[in-house]
């Protein structure tokens, strides 16, 4: 056994990082040569060259230009990178609604998606696209309850699990969409490293969107609610640490 050293990135909006923060860094003291440092942010590029893995649970936090270049060189290098929910979303209110402007392409370039939209929270089937990979092996299309995330594709990714949607993401810019199908977990090789991004996840107390209201009556566990999904993060993280593949 050898130490693994890893970085962990939890902030960001509209969502209890608290509790993601929590959860994910107990599955982590799951693994006794695990090390991990926690961040609010990508500045601490130093660290990150330090490491093997990084986790993101993040919403519309993105990394400098110069970040997002010590980004893909770390996961070029043969890091491993577990990216969770919201990592990949940009959010903009304008009158016509939630916008999510295409202003950052390095990051979603490296990412493989960029978010777009949901619909409101509700039931939807996850479809196991990949039965033979060891993320996956064994595991059957589920039912869940989540934020259903509509991503536009950015580079080649490997589709591991997917949804589809057809209809109208109630309060976003872009909107309306005809049969999508829909990524939900997916591998984005890159150099001798990869990304592993997982959509499912959202989560929201009572206190989390005070930019637009004090008190979020009813909260929003989803996917934290499924013994599916901690399997599916526990998976994650051993595959981060190199332990399937």
């Amino acid at each position: 056994m050898h130490r693994i050293d890893a970085h962990f990135v939890a902030s960001g909006k509209y969502h209890d990082i608290d509790f993601a923060r929590l959860e994910l860094l107990k599955l982590l003291g799951e693994h006794q040569q695990i090390r991990t440092t926690v961040a609010m942010d990508f500045s601490n590029l130093e660290r990150l060259a330090a490491c093997q893995l990084l986790i993101t649970y993040t919403c519309d936090v993105m990394p400098t230009p110069e970040e997002t270049i010590a980004l893909r060189a770390f996961v070029e290098g043969g890091g491993r990178w577990l990216a969770l929910h919201g990592t990949n979303s940009i959010l903009r209110f304008v009158e016509a609604g939630v916008d999510c402007p295409e202003e950052r392409d390095d990051v979603m370039e490296l990412l493989g998606t960029q978010f777009k939209a949901h619909p409101p929270i509700g039931p939807f089937r996850v479809e196991v696209t990949d039965r033979h990979h060891a993320l996956t092996k064994g595991l059957e299309d589920f039912d869940i309850i989540d934020e259903l995330y509509i991503t536009k594709t950015k580079a080649p990714i490997q589709i591991l699990m997917q949804t589809r949607f057809d209809g109208e993401a109630t309060g976003f810019v872009e909107a309306q969409y005809d049969n999508a199908i829909v990524p939900v977990l997916y591998l984005r090789p890159l150099g001798e490293g990869a990304i592993l991004y997982k959509t499912l996840g959202h989560f929201r107390s009572h206190f989390d969107v005070i930019e637009l209201m004090p008190f979020w009556d009813h909260p929003e566990r989803c996917a934290w609610n499924y013994p599916v999904y901690y399997e599916t993060l526990r998976r994650g993280i051993r595959w981060a640490m190199g332990e399937l593949d």
